[in-house]
């Protein structure tokens, strides 16, 4: 599939790049008014490269980047997502990766998502299974929720920190443990080489999801809304679960206020 193979090609390229340069001192700047939403210049670089690449082999591609917006009119479209995990990478966390989906007509055919300073390089073909350095990866066989290792992230926003909080405490008390990685592209990567069980989140936008659906689909998971209705990238909302624990997922989420 050539689109997987620019996708893999692009990731790596942008993610050696942004490791290359990891140790220097970011200048940081924050997305609109009284956010805390970050951005630095090495999102930019990143994102230069990985649209500069995708416009040369499919210049009549629509791409939804993070930075730079959506661009072009196509059934075919790339979502990038050129530095997932920002605020790890500024602070010299290694917790942070490269996100590129392809979709045809809002579904996710394809998706790559490299974490270079752990080694980790995941991919995912729509029907060819999920792959992790080349070898095939499932979710795992958890089967309570109790047992279950869960994560999540946080808006950076109001009122959604808030809401969030009250879900988090009401897994907290029926899972074994949640952990916040602060990359959502890399958290649906491990729930699909299973070292995580689920993971629910919202207020995301389309390039922190695609390829990391796309991942977990392939890898035998469960992606919904929070409502148990097929995923809607531009909604920004996602529970992704192997499948003996994602209707117990749900049903905390239907219990808690908004």
């Amino acid at each position: 599939m050539r689109e997987l193979e620019l996708a893999r090609r692009l990731a790596v390229e942008a993610g050696d790049f942004l490791l290359r340069h990891a140790g220097g001192r970011r200048r940081v700047r924050y997305k609109g008014r009284g956010s805390f939403n970050p951005v630095t210049e090495m999102d930019r670089a990143s994102e230069e490269r990985i649209v500069r690449g995708i416009r040369r082999a499919f210049p009549d591609h629509a791409i939804v980047a993070e930075e730079g917006g959506a661009r072009g009119d196509s059934p075919c479209c790339w979502y990038v997502d050129p530095l997932d995990g920002t605020t790890n990478y500024a602070h010299g966390l290694p917790l942070w990766g490269v996100s590129v989906g392809f979709a045809v007509r809002g579904r996710v055919e394809a998706g790559v998502v490299y974490a270079p300073a752990l080694g980790s390089l995941f991919w995912a073909a729509r029907g060819r299974g999920a792959f992790r350095n080349g070898r095939p990866i499932r979710v795992s066989r958890t089967r309570r929720l109790a047992e279950a290792l869960l994560a999540t992230g946080f808006p950076y926003r109001e009122p959604g920190r808030s809401r969030n909080l009250r879900l988090f405490g009401a897994f907290m008390a029926r899972a074994q443990a949640i952990r916040r990685p602060g990359a959502a592209s890399l958290d649906l990567a491990w729930l699909a080489a299973g070292a995580l069980d689920g993971f629910w989140e919202f207020d995301l936008g389309a390039w922190d999801l695609a390829a990391g659906t796309v991942l977990a689909e392939e890898a035998g998971a469960r992606v919904t809304d929070f409502q148990g209705a097929p995923l809607n990238l531009s909604a920004g909302q996602v529970v992704a679960a192997n499948p003996a624990i994602h209707r117990a997922m749900l049903a905390v989420l239907r219990r808690v206020p908004r």
